[in-house]
This record gives C-alpha cells, structure tokens and sequence, in this order.
C-alpha cells in the first residue's frame, strides 16, 4: 500500500501562513460527509495514518491499538495514526508499515514537517491501549503502545496535550486538525472480542461502534 498524496488548487486559509493549499498525504481512503459535523470524515483502520491541511474529521475506533493526533497549534496542521504494535516494522519509508508504532510516528512527523508544520510547535493528544483481550497473562499489547507512545513523544520533545490511555473499553475517536478538538467515546456496549478480532484482521473495515458511554472532549 502507498501513500496517497493529493493538492488542489482551492484557496486555504492557511495558504498566507507558508502552508500548501488543501494538502494532504496519507493512507486512508475510506472518506465519507458526517451529517452530524456538516464537514468531510475519514476513517483510519489500523495501520493508516492521514496529515492534512484542511478542515475536517478524522475517525478511528481503536481496541488495543493507539492514535496518536499531533497538530501544530500555531498553524493548524494536523494529522492521526492508528498503529498496531509498537515495533516490529522497518524504519525505512520506503519499506516499514504504519501498523507498527516507530514507522507510524515518524511518517506522521515527517509529513507534517513537509507541509510546513514546526516541530517546536507540534502537540499531541493520544488514545487507546486498552486491554481489550481476557484472560491475557503476559504484558498486554494495548499496555506497550500505551508506554511507547508516550516515550517516543517525550524523547522526540513533543508536548502532549491529552491522553486517554489503557483501561479495557474500546474508544471512538474523532480528532479535527484545523483546530486540536478531540472527542473520544469509551465503547462499553461493544463487545471487546469485537474490537479485537477486528485488529487482528489487518485489512478489513471498521464498522461504525456508536453504542457506549459519555463523550470526553479534548481541547
């Protein structure tokens, strides 16, 4: 799978700041219009990841896995990733998978630099890692993303700005580049073996999980 790059030529209020108009780079292709926000939506699946700057949704439903939204908050620029596993992958671009946490952050990073990002700039608000498999006796997966999200940002310097991590519900995440939102909804109707078995089903899509607790804003 390659990365997806697209530019048009609509004007972007960013456009006066030294960012690219209506850039993007990513992975994801499953886009759809939320009624609900009134804006364009993109649904990462595990392993994807999607930096942009323009104005709109991304949505994951995460398990054991980990999104992490970084953004850089004096521009607007923004992006999430889904990953897997914290390590395992090639770092090298041209061959190293998204579903694995170093490869996942390094491209996501390095994306946002190339649309005019600052890394002195960039925050992060990160989720998931919950311990969505019983009866597990070793340290769990959703433990280590957990650990390595958090240890990548600190020694990479990137502040982050929330985080909702472990526990043993599945989550839903919609984070809004242009502007850092993040909404987050702890699934606790949706069975974890669900959530599961669909991250162990690499390919295969997400269904919508709307079931659940209370949402957490993170602004």
């Amino acid at each position: 799978m390659h990365a997806q790059k697209t530019r048009t030529n609509r004007p972007h209020e960013h456009a006066s700041r030294g960012v690219a108009p209506e850039w993007e780079e990513h992975l994801a292709t499953n886009t759809y219009f939320d009624r609900h926000f009134e804006r364009e939506a993109v649904k990462l699946l595990p392993g994807e990841y999607y930096a942009t700057t323009r104005d709109l949704v991304l949505v994951t439903v995460l398990g054991s896995c980990v999104a992490a939204c970084l953004r850089d908050r004096e521009r607007g620029i923004g992006g999430m990733n889904h990953f897997m596993l914290p390590d395992g992958g090639s770092r090298d671009s041209a061959t190293g998978s998204a579903r694995y946490g170093v490869y996942a952050m390094e491209i996501l990073v390095n994306h946002l630099l190339k649309m005019g990002a600052s890394r002195t700039h960039l925050e992060a608000k990160v989720f998931g890692g919950g311990q969505v498999m019983s009866g597990v006796t070793a340290t769990p997966v959703g433990d280590r993303n957990a650990a390595f999200v958090l240890d990548y940002l600190a020694t990479e310097g990137i502040a982050v700005a929330a985080q909702d991590l472990l526990d043993v519900y599945p989550r839903k995440v919609y984070f809004f580049p242009s502007t850092g939102r993040v909404m987050v909804k702890k699934l606790v109707r949706v069975h974890n073996d669900t959530v599961s078995r669909r991250e162990q089903e690499y390919r295969s899509r997400l269904r919508d999980a709307d079931g659940g607790g209370a949402v957490e804003l993170f602004t």
